[in-house]
Formats: structure tokens, C-alpha cells, sequence
């Protein structure tokens, strides 16, 4: 027989669970759009920086170690930032998908139990 309290109930708990995920998502993204921010601020401080130290250069050697060393430094600012970043969008997609793990693991279950129940009568 239909329970429509329960029903009621367990719609109601899915739809908090659908809300306080996608809150908890925007805010992820809200806060790896900021970093990503912060991070192209920076880059180009360091850029427009560069380029006024490569300006008052006196020699080619100069130049070219000036040069040198700011790539080597943007590169590494570079992967720092991409593996921060990297962390940041698993990190979401861990906290996005965990209010949904156990009612999956439970319907996977009653899943597998109901095919073993049926294969057997099916041979």
C-alpha cells in the first residue's frame, strides 16, 4: 500500500539534499572563480613588473637572465596555481556527489538483490 506520509517525507528529504548540494557546488565554484581571480592579478603585477626591470635592462646578457629567470618563476607559479586549482575542482566533485553516495549504494544494492532473485528464476 502507498504510504503517502512516507512519500511525502522522503521527497522532501531528497529535495533538501538536491538544494544543500548545489548550494555547497555554487559555493565551490564561487571560490575557485576567486582564486582563479587572485591568481591572473597577480600574474600580471608580475608580467607588468617584469617588463619595467626587461625595460631598464643595459646588456643582452641582462636582458636575456631577466628573461630567464621570469619564465622559469611564471612556470612555477604556473603549475603551482594549475595543481591548486586541480585540487580544488576534486575536491568539489567529492563534496557534490557525497549526499547522493549512500541512497545510490542502497539502490545498487536492492538493485543486485532483485536481478539475483529474478536470474535464478529466469534459468
Amino acid at each position: 500500500m502507498l504510504n503517502f506520509d512516507e512519500a511525502n517525507r522522503k521527497s522532501k528529504e531528497a529535495m533538501d539534499t538536491m538544494l544543500k548540494s548545489y548550494s555547497d557546488t555554487a559555493k565551490g565554484f564561487q571560490a575557485i572563480a576567486a582564486e582563479a581571480v587572485e591568481y591572473s592579478k597577480k600574474s600580471f603585477q608580475d608580467t607588468v613588473t617584469h617588463f619595467e626591470s626587461l625595460s631598464g635592462a643595459r646588456s643582452f646578457e641582462a636582458a636575456f637572465e631577466l628573461q630567464s629567470n621570469y619564465v622559469k618563476s611564471a612556470y612555477e607559479a604556473f603549475v603551482t596555481e594549475a595543481t591548486k586549482l586541480g585540487e580544488m575542482y576534486s575536491d568539489l566533485a567529492k563534496s557534490a556527489y557525497k549526499p547522493y553516495e549512500a541512497p545510490v549504494a542502497a539502490a545498487t544494492a536492492k538493485a543486485t538483490k532483485a536481478a539475483a532473485v529474478v536470474a535464478p528464476a529466469a534459468a
